[in-house]
């Protein structure tokens, strides 16, 4: 059965281990986010928010997508605008929801060894979670989307029309990510974290 990094009966949800961490995964949220800059809508970033959420909490996790995009969003070479940003801002906790929710349903707990590839259960599990990033991208893409038409005073069906290329980059790319690297990141994250950051559910 998967562990789960905060205990949020023992003590506060946003204690100093807990906010290290939440800097530490908003700072390779940034870091990744500029590196791949010129690749329109391909980023690691909401596999990292939906894992915060997985791993250390719903508060943590919003935390981490939200101090992402105040600083990606203002710090952007490509431009900003505000309601743009509220808008990321708004629709990138998603992942974290869905992120806390996947732990919740202990998602992961048939298949926590990726050494057992040739068993169904690994797949299936990957499956899940390659779904369920594809979908948390479809909700994402459409509440962005709009607000981007909307500034410009565009009806919400130019949304779906004009970014429907850039969406389709975003969820495709956001279902190999979360497919191939969900299980094994939450493995790896759990051994480098703490053992006092380490519960069991």
């Amino acid at each position: 059965m998967m562990v789960m990094i905060v205990n949020t009966s023992r003590r506060s949800i946003l204690s100093t281990r807990v906010l290290c961490l939440v800097i530490m995964l908003a700072s390779i949220n940034l870091a990744s986010n500029y590196v791949m800059i010129g690749i329109p809508n391909v980023k690691f970033m909401d596999l990292i928010v939906f894992l915060s959420g997985y791993l250390i909490g719903l508060i943590p996790g919003v935390l981490v997508g939200v101090l992402t995009w105040l600083v990606y969003g203002t710090l952007n070479p490509l431009g900003f605008n505000l309601i743009i940003l509220a808008a990321t801002c708004l629709s990138e906790t998603l992942y974290a929801i869905f992120g806390w929710l996947s732990r919740r349903l202990n998602l992961s707990s048939d298949a926590s060894s990726p050494l057992k590839i040739n068993g169904g259960t690994f797949w299936l599990t990957n499956l899940k979670f390659g779904i369920i990033g594809f979908f948390a991208t479809f909700i994402y893409d459409l509440i962005t989307n709009i607000a981007s038409v909307v500034i410009v005073g565009l009806p919400p069906i130019m949304a779906i029309i004009t970014g429907a290329w850039f969406a389709v980059i975003h969820e495709a790319s956001n279902f190999l990510f979360f497919f191939f690297g969900c299980i094994p990141l939450i493995l790896l994250l759990e051994k480098i974290i703490s053992e006092k950051e380490v519960i069991r559910p």
